[in-house]
């Protein structure tokens, strides 16, 4: 009972500290505004400074008495005993070991931090729930088609998708490593090795290898070829993961990607649609038309 009144009593002269404080701001403001805009009701010049000479005497009393009752108040306060703890924490400081005696203060700061943060991230939340952020001012109460659930396939059904791919001039052979991903192997002719990696239907990864390179161990699915023309194909065919990714129809973006990837069967055959030349800068025509499949060297598609 006696903490109680105690913590009250506290609480009552913090409340009396912050209202002398504020007393003493807002007369002090009003010396400022007096200064700022000077006495212009009176008609003449001596009249006005006199009448401001009287109000800034009274108002600077005013400030003097309000600066005093505040020292009163602010004397009255008790402060706490020793520093502020954070329960147990505070044990933390009494290390011996000197790389661990700054964990307690950084402790300290961290929980002021955090503090900080929540106060802070309520009054965003507030601001944010006040402005709807909506782009215009006409309500839609159309509702999205919810998205297919494309990521988890079971085994069965992702084998029967690759079965019905029309595969021709590619072998095509997966492997199921997790519940819901898969890598699968294309070796298109004698021309590249390909290991696609997906999640569901959804592309995350692709590895483009010469024909004589191993891709069989998990480490070679990141790493690239020694040859700088697979280094590039495999450049073209991170591009086209992006133009192909659609997530509400990711059975026809896979298909669409293997279907791409297979116009690479001609890779050191057919010559550049554009300049009609087979070699630029020592490299044969490494991109694909993500529409028609022409055949173009990098500089020639622009």
């Amino acid at each position: 009972m006696m903490n109680m009144m105690q913590n009250k009593e506290v609480v009552e002269n913090i409340g009396t500290a912050l209202n002398a404080i504020k007393r003493l701001r807002t007369s002090v403001g009003h010396v400022f505004s007096t200064l700022g805009n000077g006495a212009e009701t009176e008609s003449s010049v001596e009249d006005r400074e006199t009448k401001l000479m009287l109000e800034l005497q009274e108002q600077l009393n005013l400030v003097n008495g309000n600066l005093k009752d505040t020292e009163t108040t602010i004397n009255n306060l008790i402060v706490p005993g020793g520093a502020f703890t954070l329960s147990n924490t505070s044990i933390l400081s009494h290390e011996t070991h000197p790389e661990k005696q700054a964990l307690y203060p950084q402790l300290l700061h961290s929980y002021k931090w955090n503090d900080k943060l929540a106060t802070y991230s309520i009054n965003a939340s507030n601001v944010i729930g006040q402005n709807t952020l909506r782009r215009s001012f006409f309500n839609n109460n159309k509702r999205r088609r919810p998205l297919s659930g494309n990521l988890n396939v079971t085994s069965q059904q992702f084998h029967q998708f690759v079965n019905s791919m029309n595969t021709q001039n590619m072998i095509v052979r997966v492997h199921r490593s997790f519940a819901s991903s898969a890598i699968i192997h294309v070796n298109l002719g004698r021309v590249l090795k390909a290991a696609i990696i997906v999640k569901g239907y959804i592309i995350e990864w692709v590895c483009i290898k010469g024909f004589e390179e191993s891709l069989d161990n998990v480490d070679d699915h990141w790493s690239e070829s020694r040859h700088a023309v697979f280094r590039k194909v495999q450049d073209h065919t991170h591009s086209a993961m992006i133009h192909f990714y659609s997530p509400n129809i990711p059975e026809l973006s896979l298909r669409s990607y293997l279907m791409w990837l297979r116009s690479y069967i001609n890779l050191f055959v057919d010559p550049c649609k554009k300049c009609k030349r087979y070699l630029h800068n020592a490299l044969p025509p490494t991109w694909r038309d993500l529409r028609n499949l022409d055949t173009l060297h990098e500089e020639c598609k622009h």
